[in-house]
């Protein structure tokens, strides 16, 4: 070894400057080792050098200077008076244990990993210290960052898709007819209360058996979804029903990690503030069970066409089943290859008998119970209907029926726009067919629009209600909603001509004629009440005169004749055979002797509305007003009740998800509108009409009472009439409901007819109804009318020829002498053309005649919700002309 790398000997002395030398020369690189004193070896002389003895005497000397826990003997090198020899791990030579290499104890670190002290692969493993504190620190981390998230979130509005209702319509026997409104999907909220338990208890085994037990929520199935969409697979939902709530309730239907925390935040708050039954109410009424119905009432009318409180057990436990994906669990198919019809039904009935077995596994259900429904097979569900079609005759009735409730219930258009609500509705489904099929068949038989352009733009209008109780049981609006906008059966403007004369004698034989001599107002008591019996001149254009006889001029001071049809003169006769055979001149005179006012009040008491009658001229007593279908046959209906007046309606009952909001019972009211032998003896002359009159061709094999009704020029024609119990009035017109100014049309031609008579289309589609709308239902005859009044004898009629008895009779004893002509009759030469007047359908024209404001403000049966109406109106006759205005025009019947 070199001499210049040799270290010169060190003084000896003590203290810890000598200890530290003695170190650095004891760990030298070549160093030779000193003389160790506590080996117990003598000192060697200053000076004097040990022989070199290599590393490993060096490591030995140094280990051997710095004992573990006791000093170096104070005769060792490095040691001396008032020092320490060697401190708690020595201080020995070499670089020891100390992590300074100078023997003293190193600082610990806050984490002791890689581990000190330890070597290979034991300073890799954690000590147990180690990995408490690490599980404490991040269990403490997610608990406050859950705390926090909790502090933060606010439980959000529900979305508005999830309260999106539906109205759902009702036949009158329960069945559903319709889904309507109320945005796109289809959904009725219920109440819990009426959601069978059956169907709480499938859900709850099947879904999510702890549900009243847990928290809300589970996080080992949040887990597994988080992990399997953070690897790419299958995206999944929560497990529990609180969980799936929140999703369908509050958020949207993504499947993202955002969405899957904040899922699991807004179920932790809703399961600690919310009540477990209100979770599961709202869980059940917002689920999806496939077929466009969402909530479990839906999906009951959807599968099983009842109401969902009227499910049974296997029922519930199917529509539980499709709660696990209804695409494939449908048994009547679904999208894709794997969801065929066979591969569904399989499905749905492993499921369904797993979800009845899982009720037992979970103690919701008997293990006898479930094997009865497993005994009586699959409960195989009813083919898919579409909900929301209004084609046909669906959309004239639920239009109907929202018209009534806004009118009638309190719940405006915009509340009825949002859906929510059952409506039951008073409509008959046979009743309905029956018509459609009768207005089809006269239709199909006999027009023939691409060959007649006088067939083209027919309309038919109809309506049946119920006497005594004013039900709507039926209508015809047209040939097709989505088409033909305007519901025929509702106001359209069409006059309804002679079938208004039944009010006439109503009032007639109510007020009595008033005395010639007395004042032009004059009370009950001084008239003279009218018998059927009443004789009055029956000829053709017989000079109209005012009640005290004299004759009766118009505004321009002409004189009034009014016409029959086909110009005939019948001569005296009495008013009974006047009905029967149509004639007008009897029944306008008879107006003027008993004031049109009083006809009026007749037709009003009757059922017709206020809107919907013409301006008061002498003509208004043959039929100028436009009542509509409904209001027609709900007036005929008062006869057929003997005089009582119940007013026509749509709707029965309409509920929402608390409860019944409208019940038509508590507001039905029937009224006295004329006494009971008033009405009776209008039937009796009614009854006639169809025996022997121009209703012949409404017979139909039991009691019937009616009247045809023809206007001028042909543009309409009506048969009305009733059994004792149903009323039904058909309309017939022509009319462009696409033409920008929309007008009545003649109906000459029509079928390749000459004219159209109330005795002609309409009467057929009537009696052809009736048989089928009154099948099975027992034959009942009219009450026996009695014999009312007076025989009255017109101003022109002579006394002495007297064709009838004043006695009621079933088979009336008179008969014409000819039979009442079809063809139409021309005014005569002279007659002034009419001027000043407006078509009924021209919405542009201001003549202030007519039926300005048609619209039925009081809604209900005709009407919408109120206000003038924008149908068109009837042409103002301009005093006793009827619609055109001069002395020789007015009315034509059949």
């Amino acid at each position: 070894m070199s001499e210049h790398r040799r270290k010169p000997p060190q003084p000896q002395g003590g203290g810890r400057a000598a200890a530290r030398r003695a170190g650095q020369q004891s760990s030298g690189r070549r160093a030779a080792p000193t003389h160790n004193a506590a080996a117990g070896s003598d000192a060697t002389p200053q000076g004097e050098e040990r022989p070199y003895g290599g590393r490993a005497a060096a490591r030995r000397a140094a280990q051997r200077s710095g004992g573990r826990r006791r000093g170096s003997d104070p005769s060792a090198a490095g040691a001396g008076p008032g020092g320490r020899g060697g401190g708690r791990r020595g201080t020995g030579g070499g670089r020891g244990h100390g992590p300074g290499g100078d023997g003293t104890p190193g600082k610990k670190r806050f984490i002791d990993y890689p581990r000190g002290g330890r070597s290979g692969f034991r300073r890799w493993v954690p000590s147990w210290r180690l990995v408490t504190g690490t599980f404490i620190f991040f269990f403490a981390v997610l608990l406050g960052a859950v705390g926090i998230g909790l502090w933060l979130v606010e439980v959000p509005t529900a979305q508005a898709a999830s309260q999106t209702q539906k109205n759902v319509y009702y036949w009158a026997d329960g069945k559903q007819m319709v889904v309507s409104g109320g945005g796109d999907l289809n959904r009725q909220i219920v109440p819990l209360s009426k959601i069978p338990k059956s169907m709480q208890n499938a859900v709850i085994s099947a879904e999510n058996a702890s549900f009243y037990d847990d928290s809300g929520v589970d996080p080992m199935g949040i887990a597994r979804a988080v992990v399997n969409m953070a690897k790419g697979g299958a995206t999944q939902s929560g497990s529990t029903i609180t969980q799936q709530f929140v999703k369908n309730t509050y958020l949207d239907q993504s499947q993202t990690l955002t969405r899957k925390v904040k899922e699991l935040f807004i179920s932790i708050k809703v399961g600690a503030t919310k009540d477990k039954d209100y979770i599961l109410g709202s869980y059940l009424n917002t689920a999806y069970y496939g077929r466009g119905a969402y909530g479990c009432q839906a999906a009951a009318r959807a599968y099983f066409d009842r109401d969902c409180s009227k499910l049974t057990p296997s029922q519930s436990a199917f529509l539980a089943s499709t709660l696990n994906g209804p695409n494939l669990y449908d048994p009547n198919g679904g999208y894709g290859a794997a969801a065929t019809k066979e591969a569904n039904t399989k499905r749905a009935k492993q499921r369904w008998e797993w979800t009845l077995r899982r009720e037992v596994a979970v103690h919701r259900m008997s293990r006898t119970e479930a094997q009865k429904w497993i005994g009586k097979g699959f409960p195989m569900p009813q083919n898919p209907k579409v909900a929301t079609n209004k084609q046909g005759q669906i959309g004239y009735l639920t239009d109907l029926a929202d018209n009534y409730i806004i009118a009638n219930t309190g719940i405006s258009k915009s509340k009825l726009d949002k859906g929510g609500y059952q409506i039951h509705t008073t409509f008959d489904r046979k009743k309905i067919s029956e018509l459609t099929r009768a207005v089809e068949k006269v239709s199909k038989e006999n027009l023939r629009p691409k060959q007649r352009v006088e067939d083209k733009h027919v309309q038919f209008g109809g309506a049946s209600v119920e006497p005594k109780t004013g039900k709507i049981l039926a209508i015809y609006g047209g040939k097709n909603a989505l088409e033909h906008y305007r519901n025929n059966a509702d106001y359209t403007g069409v006059q309804v001509g002679s079938t208004f004369k039944p009010f006439v004698m109503a009032a007639a034989m109510t007020n009595g004629a008033r005395d010639p001599k007395g004042p032009r107002e004059q009370p009950d008591s001084e008239r003279t009440l009218v018998s059927p019996s009443s004789v009055y001149n029956g000829d053709n254009k017989v000079t109209l005169r005012d009640y005290d006889g004299t004759v009766w001029h118009d505004k321009d001071g002409k004189e009034w004749h009014q016409r029959n049809d086909g110009d005939e003169d019948k001569g005296p006769i009495s008013l009974r055979t006047a009905m029967q055979y149509s004639v007008n001149t009897p029944f306008i005179q008879l107006g003027m002797d008993v004031g049109t006012d009083k006809v009026r009040d007749a037709a009003l008491a009757a059922g017709l509305n206020k809107e919907q009658l013409s301006s008061i001229t002498p003509t208004f007593s043959l039929g100028t007003s436009a009542p509509s279908a409904i209001r027609l046959a709900g007036a005929y209906a008062t006869f057929a009740a003997s005089g009582q007046q119940a007013e026509p309606y749509s709707v029965e009952r309409v509920e929402d998800k608390n409860g019944t909001v409208y019940d038509h019972k508590q507001e039905a009211e029937v009224k006295r509108a004329f006494d009971s032998n008033v009405a009776n003896n209008v039937t009796n002359v009614l009854e006639n009409v169809v025996q022997h009159g121009t209703g012949t061709s409404a017979k139909i094999g039991r009691p019937v009472a009616g009247k045809t009704g023809t206007t001028d020029e042909n543009k309409s024609a009506w048969f009305s009439g009733y059994t004792p119990q149903l009323s039904t009035a058909i309309g017939m017109w022509r009319v462009d409901d696409q033409a920008k100014s929309q007008k009545f049309l003649s109906m000459r031609g029509v079928g390749g007819q000459k004219t159209i008579h109330g005795a002609s289309f309409p009467a057929q589609i009537w009696a052809d109804y009736m048989r089928g709308a009154l099948k099975g239902v027992p034959v009942k005859d009219f009450p026996a009318a009695t014999p009312i009044g007076q025989k009255v004898f017109g101003e022109d009629a002579s006394p002495s020829p007297t064709p009838t008895t004043d006695k009621p009779s079933e088979s009336p004893s008179e008969s014409p002498s000819e039979s009442p002509s079809e063809s139409p009759s021309e005014s005569p030469s002279g007659s002034p053309t009419p001027t000043g007047t407006c078509d009924p359908l021209d919405l542009n024209c201001n003549d202030n005649g007519g039926n300005g404001n048609g619209g039925n403000q009081n809604g209900g049966a005709n009407g919408g919700p109120g206000g003038p109406s924008t149908s068109p109106t009837t042409e103002d006759p301009g005093g006793p002309g009827g619609i055109f205005g001069g002395p020789t025009g007015g009315r034509r019947e059949e």
